[in-house]
């Protein structure tokens, strides 16, 4: 009881002189989680979209996304939009491979996601997570702008431990 108390006016005098107190591993989550480096793999129609993401209607800007990576070895963010072919598959693994840790991914459309309508095809993989983790998953053929940013506002939370 006494142990309890001691903090509590620890951290009542910690307040009044302005002293923020948190683990270093907590800094490290919120710096990653305010600064993805995308990278995106897009085929059909759903890259469309991710292109429209960045225009002045929807302004990706406004999330600190807008700089999309062309080089994996920058990236911590792939963003997978549209379907994956079984031809595409090894060098998509690859570029995966190549991004620095840690690293998250992102499924955008029905195609990335299950397969979409190409699913029951010889030649399109059931979706991204047959290949790696996919971290958050936005749905939609083809997903709106509005949803790419509720998956990566999604995605923020994951990384921040909030989730």
């Amino acid at each position: 009881m006494v142990l309890k108390q001691q903090a509590d006016d620890d951290l009542e005098m910690m307040e009044k002189n302005g002293i923020i107190v948190t683990t270093l591993e907590k800094i490290w989550n919120w710096g990653r989680a305010h600064s993805f480096w995308p990278l995106s793999y897009g085929c059909n129609c759903c890259p469309i979209e991710m292109m429209a993401a960045g225009a002045s209607r929807f302004d990706i800007a406004r999330y600190g996304y807008e700089v999309f990576r062309a080089s994996p070895r920058q990236a911590d963010l792939l963003v997978v939009a549209g379907p994956i072919t079984v031809k595409m598959a090894p060098a998509v693994q690859r570029i995966y491979e190549q991004m620095p840790s840690p690293k998250w991914v992102l499924a955008m459309g029905n195609c990335a996601t299950s397969g979409g309508p190409f699913r029951d095809g010889y030649s399109v993989l059931p979706g991204a997570d047959s290949l790696f983790k996919v971290d958050v998953f936005v749905p939609g053929c083809p997903p709106r702008p509005e949803a790419l940013f509720h998956g990566l506002l999604e995605l923020k939370q994951k990384v921040m431990g909030k989730k």
